[in-house]
């Protein structure tokens, strides 16, 4: 006989992280009506729960369920995300005279991406809250995953695509039984398609409109804390296109520091980005708090930074500057020697978004913005197998 279990977990209510009107957490939720803005997920933190809880526990981002938003266990939608490898660089260590340098690297997550944590957060709370059908404009990884766990949890999948998307993808979202659209232009106009063919009836997973994929996402952190024994990196680097990994990691450290795990944050963040389609950068330039359309995206062999505009653009800039962090701009043509040297180097073959990754530490280094003695992480989001069609 199957028990209902309760999850022990600390959350409350869902708010709107720029106007701060409360929602209720038993109804389903999108975005702040009032102002367009995203919502954040809240927890009421129990000082009872302690580091010393999570050993012997599961290595999957389940694993901090007290500060996940699912209230009943079984409704848990998982493929053991999480808790991947943070692997010390000890040959690029030495060759950039940098006293620690890590790679948290998302590729071994299922589907091949940190996609994973925050859909499958989305899909267990949507099933939760007994949502049937879900959609999502992608242009590559975020529609593996939901397609994936959507077939796990019996949910509906309706994908929108843009042509130029590997084909790896489309194949990956079709053969998990969900309804693919291939869409001319960038992710916006995938976007605008699904919206205009939504009848209200498939609720819809894009970036930070709806709470919980930012939840699941929030795990890196606390992984990469937990992985440096409880020390905090001085940087931490991420390939930013919707940016809700920076973002929620950013959460983590907060949160962390509420329950009274860390005393102080120093780690900067730093989003990295392409030279065709940079907003992020171009409005930390200007010291905007909100991040104006990018017009005329340029093609990109890293499919998950071409986001013209990110929707929850404010938090982007409200974790930057909170941190002291930056933002960067890298090249196509530095992003394949990026990938040459990782590979021949570290015997690591990363996505083209960790590639520039790795281009943005290597800038920042030069200009002395990192230090020899800092400590840096940077994050590979996926595996590069699935972008075989860009790099040949």
């Amino acid at each position: 006989m199957k028990h209902h279990i309760k999850s022990k977990s600390f959350y409350t209510h869902l708010q709107c992280h720029y106007c701060g009107r409360i929602y209720d957490k038993h109804k389903i939720h999108t975005f702040c009506q009032d102002d367009n803005q995203p919502l954040e997920a809240y927890y009421s933190f129990d000082n009872s729960w302690s580091k010393d809880s999570l050993r012997g526990r599961a290595n999957n981002m389940w694993r901090y369920r007290e500060v996940l938003p699912i209230e009943n266990e079984e409704n848990q939608i998982s493929l053991g995300e999480g808790f991947t490898p943070l692997l010390q660089l000890a040959k690029l260590e030495s060759r950039y005279d940098q006293s620690e340098l890590f790679l948290k690297d998302e590729s071994g997550n299922p589907t091949g991406s940190f996609k994973a944590r925050g859909i499958s957060m989305a899909v267990s709370k949507a099933k939760e809250l007994g949502v049937k059908e879900m959609c999502i404009p992608t242009a590559g990884n975020a529609g593996s995953a939901l397609s994936a766990y959507c077939a796990k949890a019996g949910i509906g999948a309706h994908i929108f695509m843009p042509e130029a998307t590997p084909v790896v993808f489309q194949l990956d979202c079709e053969i998990m039984g969900a309804k693919v659209t291939k869409v001319k232009g960038n992710i916006s106009d995938a976007a605008n398609l699904m919206r205009s063919k939504n009848d209200g009836s498939w609720f819809d997973v894009s970036t930070l409109k709806e709470p919980f994929r930012l939840e699941g996402k929030k795990t890196m952190g606390y992984e990469i804390i937990e992985q440096l024994h409880w020390q905090l990196p001085d940087v931490i680097l991420y390939p930013t296109g919707g940016g809700t990994g920076l973002i929620g990691i950013w959460k983590a450290l907060q949160e962390m520091k509420t329950l009274g795990w860390l005393t102080h944050i120093p780690t900067r963040m730093v989003a990295i980005q392409v030279a065709g389609c940079n907003p992020v950068v171009q409005a930390f330039q200007k010291k905007l708090d909100y991040i104006p359309m990018y017009e005329n995206p340029a093609p990109t062999i890293a499919n998950g930074l071409r986001v013209p505009h990110p929707f929850g653009d404010r938090m982007i800039m409200k974790t930057l500057y909170e941190s002291k962090g930056t933002a960067v701009s890298v090249t196509e043509e530095e992003i394949r020697q990026s990938l040459d040297e990782f590979a021949k180097t570290e015997g690591l073959f990363l996505s083209p978004e960790g590639a520039a990754v790795w281009m943005g530490y290597k800038k920042l280094k030069e200009n002395n913005w990192i230090k020899p003695d800092d400590s840096v992480v940077l994050l590979n989001t996926g595996s590069v197998y699935k972008y075989v069609e860009n790099l040949v």
